[in-house]
């Protein structure tokens, strides 16, 4: 088994668009098709960053489900296409770290939150106001261009903010 490493990083603020999904957990075969079909548009975001870097960013706010975008980060002069959206993500303070293919995503979001309460340095960022409902109510992940869509590797950063 692969070592587990993860970092602390820190990341400008960016600007996103693609396809957002609202849905509950059960619902998760609609989220799939969402992700598929936005990596086939990507060629609609002339002014992609880096179209080879697909980015899912779920954010948990219904007791049932969670509501994620699939996009990719674009420059200021995007138009967005008919039927996507746009997202501003802000700059923050991220915990990374990656996760393997063969692995169970779970467990790897198990082993970050467990981090999370031993270290007790750092907590998942929440934005005041809102309600969440996940232990770790804010996820944001980098898929490859060349994953298996069945047993995908990918990079997950957890917005944090320090304790005091």
């Amino acid at each position: 088994m692969e070592e587990w490493r993860y970092d602390i990083i820190e990341l400008q603020p960016y600007r996103a668009i693609g396809l957002k999904w609202d849905g509950a957990y059960t619902e998760i075969p609609e989220l799939k098709k969402i992700i598929h079909n936005m990596q086939e548009r990507v060629n609609e975001l002339e002014h992609a960053v880096n179209p080879k870097l697909q980015l899912g960013l779920s954010y948990h706010l219904r007791p049932d489900g969670f509501i994620h975008y699939s996009v990719y980060e674009v420059s200021a002069e995007q138009k967005i296409p008919e039927g996507m959206e746009e997202v501003l993500v802000p700059g923050m303070h991220y915990f990374r770290t990656h996760h393997p293919k063969g692995s169970d995503i779970g467990r790897t979001y198990m082993n970050i939150y467990q981090w999370m309460k031993e270290k007790g340095k750092y907590k998942p960022y929440v934005e005041n106001g809102l309600e969440y409902y996940d232990d770790l109510p804010i996820k944001h992940e980098q898929y490859p261009f060349d994953r298996d869509l069945s047993d995908p590797h990918f990079e997950i950063l957890i917005p944090v903010k320090k304790e005091k």
